[in-house]
């Protein structure tokens, strides 16, 4: 399977010959380093644009639910679930981001748990670049 056509072109991969009852399950993680007076207003709750780690699990979910408008090629998926939990690190002072994606269908959803994961980073970034 590939994204390039004969001719040398970027595609969409057909996928139409996959089964479409297949389970699919991604997860991805990734991890935002913040000073130590970011993190501390984070994890007390009191940075000015408000509950960072809330702002982001619900960025994360929506960043999932809109990859194919974010990745040319990538296929829109019906999803049947994301997760995102964010778990703060005070030895490291950063926050740790987990994002699962599922759905039954013929592709994968491993863009769809990568766009979900770096949106809530970067939305955890957006807040707390001002602290």
């Amino acid at each position: 399977v590939t994204h390039v056509g004969e001719d040398g072109r970027a595609r969409m991969v057909d996928v139409s010959d996959k089964p479409m009852s297949a389970a699919r399950r991604a997860v991805a993680s990734c991890r935002v380093k913040l000073g130590q007076d970011a993190f501390e207003l984070v994890a007390q709750n009191q940075l000015a644009k408000g509950d960072a780690l809330a702002v982001a699990q619900l960025a994360g979910v929506m960043g999932a639910k809109r990859t194919a408008d974010l990745i040319p090629l990538c296929h829109p998926v019906a999803l049947s679930n994301v997760q995102v939990e964010l778990s703060l690190d005070a030895q490291t002072h950063s926050v740790l981001i987990r994002a699962s994606a599922s759905a039954i269908g013929p592709t994968g959803v491993e863009m769809e748990a990568l766009t979900a994961a770096s949106v809530a980073g970067l939305t955890l970034y957006d807040m707390c670049k001002a602290a």
